[in-house]
């Protein structure tokens, strides 16, 4: 008759690993600050095509950066954040915008 029962040893890494709880790296978001130059036009075109928002939610986000000063486009990893924030601060100069875009611990 064969045996099925696990190794102990394979019990011992299972509860091993479960105690080795890595903290996740930080988030960090991803903000566009308001402005009285760049046109609102340009600030959704941003949020399309370097966040990947819809329409409709571009549109939001870009109303709550000209209302409230800051509008938070995403949250990622810190070096997706700060490659999102170089992209969007290229665009901007290509196309003679100020507009900033900044990454904060979310």
């Amino acid at each position: 008759m064969a045996q099925h029962h696990l190794p102990d040893d394979d019990q011992t890494t299972l509860l091993e690993k479960k105690e080795q709880r890595v903290e996740p790296p930080p988030m960090f978001q991803v903000v566009l600050l308001n402005d009285d130059y760049t046109p609102m036009e340009f600030v959704v075109l941003v949020l399309q095509q370097f966040f990947g928002k819809g329409r409709e939610q571009a549109t939001q986000i870009m109303l709550k950066v000209h209302r409230e000063g800051k509008g938070v486009c995403g949250i990622y990893p810190r070096d997706i954040a700060a490659t999102k924030v170089e992209q969007v601060t290229e665009f901007s100069r290509q196309h003679q915008h100020p507009l900033q875009c900044v990454m904060e611990e979310a």
